[in-house]
């Protein structure tokens, strides 16, 4: 007898039916996954009143450099210390209008003073002296004249006596030694009575030098009495110009030695402009080329560029410019200005305001430039040249009247469109 076996074949293709769908399904993922990655990313959007665009012109481009500064006096005069001494007083602040005559501290120096009084009694010491060398000599020189009188009697006397005896002689009256010794007496004292006229003269030009020498020495004395009362008068510190004073560096009863520095003036008439230029832009600024200053709510005053320091310091040059024309009201020495010194004129350029970030001079950037219809801005690259302060002359990459977003972009760096709205 046979028998029929039972076979699940309904069983088995539902399983390859199962199979089959659950294959499709992911293909069917897989694709989709694989769609969507090849799709580009959407464009972020972006309000047009938030970014800042710049047109490109052509036309003249003016180069500047720009640097900050304060205003400074042409003329400083450095009050020193004269003298040695204590500070006693201060007379005047910071700020004050000072004229040559304006005492602005004192000092004290008892030294210097007794010294003073010192010289002072020395000269009458020394007039005294004067005085009893001339009464002196003037005692000698009568002594010497008495004497060369006497001589010249006795001369006078034995010449009368030799003309006697020599007339007698003659006669026969008067033995020839005794008219001898006549004519030896007149020789002799005639000797005398010269040697005595010689001694005068000698004695009256040895008079003259020790007046002279004695003058001399009070005139040397008075001098240094002049001096002292210099140094003495100088205990009161003057500023010995007219000018507003910028500082006080001494405190009463502090001990300063000469040459310490007091106090310093400044003329407010005459003020020049310091700039810090940075040192990478330095190269281009020569003496002669014209500037600006603004004195922020002051006003703009024109100058010219009148020094360039010939080191660096902390990387920036210090560029002195020469003010032309009336100071602005209220310009005053150490008061901040912003200044800009033109380098040249570039004439038929293309150029554009210089981007927020990466615009400098000679550099290659990357530039959002907006479509014709403004809806979209599509990253371009742009070669830039020569810089100014506000604008950057354009090489490559963009044309004229092209509009491109000059803000800063950096949070759309790893897109390349963006979508105005």
């Amino acid at each position: 007898m046979t028998m029929d076996v039972k076979r699940p074949v309904r069983k088995n293709r539902k399983r390859v039916k199962l199979a089959l769908y659950a294959a499709l399904c992911v293909m069917a993922v897989a694709l989709i996954t694989y769609g969507l990655s090849r799709l580009k990313p959407a464009a972020p959007s972006v309000v047009r009143a938030t970014v800042w665009t710049g047109t490109v012109s052509r036309g003249q481009m003016i180069r500047q450099v720009r640097g900050l500064g304060t205003l400074v006096p042409e003329e400083i005069r450095q009050i020193a210390a004269p003298v040695e001494g204590r500070v006693e007083q201060r007379f005047v602040k910071p700020g004050d209008e000072v004229s040559a005559g304006t005492v602005l501290v004192e000092l004290s120096n008892p030294t210097l003073r007794q010294q003073a009084v010192d010289v002072q009694y020395q000269i009458r010491t020394a007039e005294a002296d004067l005085n009893n060398l001339r009464a002196r000599l003037e005692s000698e020189r009568m002594s010497q004249q008495a004497a060369t009188a006497q001589i010249q009697s006795e001369y006078s006397q034995a010449k009368i006596q030799l003309d006697t005896d020599e007339q007698l002689g003659k006669e026969g009256l008067v033995p020839l030694l005794t008219l001898r010794i006549s004519r030896v007496r007149v020789q002799q004292l005639a000797n005398r009575l010269e040697i005595e006229k010689k001694r005068i003269g000698s004695a009256t030009a040895s008079t003259v030098a020790q007046v002279a020498a004695q003058q001399s020495r009070i005139e040397q004395l008075r001098a240094q009495l002049r001096l002292n009362q210099e140094q003495v008068g100088s205990l009161q510190v003057r500023a010995g110009t007219h000018g507003v004073l910028q500082e006080v560096t001494v405190e009463v009863g502090q001990q300063i030695t000469p040459g310490t520095n007091i106090a310093r003036v400044a003329d407010p008439t005459s003020l020049k402009a310091a700039l810090q230029i940075p040192e990478t832009q330095i190269k281009d600024i020569t003496l002669g080329q014209s500037a600006t200053i603004d004195t922020r709510g002051g006003g703009t005053i024109t100058g010219r560029v009148q020094r360039i320091d010939p080191a660096a310091r902390n990387g920036t040059f210090t560029v002195d410019v020469r003010l032309e024309g009336q100071l602005p009201q209220g310009a005053r020495v150490d008061l901040s200005v912003d200044g800009t010194v033109e380098l040249e004129r570039l004439d038929n350029v293309l150029y554009v305001n210089r981007p927020a970030t990466g615009g400098g001079a000679q550099s290659s950037v990357t530039l959002f430039k907006l479509t014709p219809d403004g809806s979209e801005a599509v990253r371009v690259p742009v070669k830039l040249g020569r810089a100014s302060v506000n604008t950057v002359e354009v090489l490559e990459g963009l044309n004229e009247g092209d509009t491109v977003i000059l803000s800063d972009t950096a949070q759309w760096d790893g897109v390349d469109r963006l979508r105005l709205d």
